[in-house]
């Protein structure tokens, strides 16, 4: 998946990169085999997956807005984090009412938004972005003044479904990989992956502490690697393959969700990643098939569990 130029500061207004069409994946294991997985082989423009019943797609199709700091390269910096864009980025998408994922990587931040909402995210955001598009490798501008006619000012939405939170006790690391030592630690990340998972839990009450579950997420952008895992599963790798930042800071997990989300409702991030930047706790944020996962500070999730139940209530 190819990432576009991200945001960063141009003078007095920022940049906002847009591209590469994706399609949200499960994949449903079935003895342990995946048959037909070798015939989808990447096509510069995808059209349509093929069925499988080992597969369930998305409906649509998504588009990937990159979010970088000041304007460097996904290669030159860590994240900024949900938290830093909720204002400029997340809340503004919220309320006209456009469904985001969202995936935080070690190098980076992104968005995703359907392509048909694009002419949507264009207009909300061209006040404070310049946007570019990704054409044949290059950054393109998106001209902006024929994407505001015949929208209006969006109208009160109801309240958005507050939907109850879960948090793990496993502390879990975001770290990469230098590409070409990749090879040495590939038969773990296959047995990580595809071999070591527990079957799907029922969903906790809202707030309720779980003694742990299996996350692990893996992510190959533009030739860069960004790896998710507990603290635990951190322990089976060589430790001087994986990268962290100096602090070598531990993260402890959010799953928003009781129930499977879908990709239709609006405001998912935005009542997560709002509530946070108010108090200044920085965040991943990881959207799955399923649940969305936000990774906050170990010393701040008491701080947060508080926040989220407390805006619960509010809301009831």
């Amino acid at each position: 998946t190819g990432a576009g130029d991200g945001v960063g500061d141009v003078g007095n207004r920022r940049v906002l990169g847009c591209c590469t069409p994706l399609y949200p994946i499960l994949l449903v294991q079935e003895e342990r085999r995946f048959p037909g997985l070798e015939d989808l082989s990447p096509k510069p423009r995808p059209t349509k997956l093929p069925p499988s019943e080992f597969m369930q797609v998305a409906d649509s199709t998504w588009l990937v807005l990159s979010v970088v700091s000041n304007g460097c390269a996904p290669s030159g910096c860590q994240a900024t984090g949900v938290t830093k864009i909720a204002r400029s980025v997340i809340a503004p998408l919220a309320e006209h009412h456009v469904s985001v994922l969202m995936l935080s990587t070690y190098q980076t931040d992104f968005i995703l938004v359907r392509e048909r909402d694009l002419p949507v995210v264009i207009h909300t955001l061209a006040g404070e972005f310049d946007i570019y598009k990704e054409e044949n490798g290059e950054s393109v501008p998106v001209p902006c003044d024929d994407a505001s006619n015949g929208f209006l000012k969006p109208k009160p939405a109801a309240s958005p479904t507050l939907h109850p939170v879960q948090s793990p006790q496993n502390r879990f690391c975001v770290l990469t990989v230098a590409p070409d030592t990749l090879p040495a630690i590939a038969t773990m990340l296959i047995d990580v992956l595809f071999y070591s998972h527990s079957p799907p839990r029922e969903p906790a009450a809202s707030g309720q502490d779980l003694d742990s579950f299996t996350f692990f997420a893996f992510s190959l952008i533009e030739g860069y690697i960004s790896i998710v895992m507990d603290a635990e599963t951190q322990k089976r790798f060589p430790s001087d393959l994986l990268l962290t930042s100096s602090s070598g800071e531990l993260w402890r997990m959010v799953r928003i969700g009781g129930q499977p989300l879908g990709f239709d409702e609006c405001g998912i991030v935005a009542q997560i990643a709002e509530p946070l930047a108010a108090v200044d706790i920085s965040a991943y944020y990881i959207s799955t098939f399923n649940f969305d996962h936000a990774l906050v500070p170990e010393e701040g999730i008491t701080e947060v569990i508080q926040l989220l139940q407390k805006r619960q209530e509010g809301g009831r």
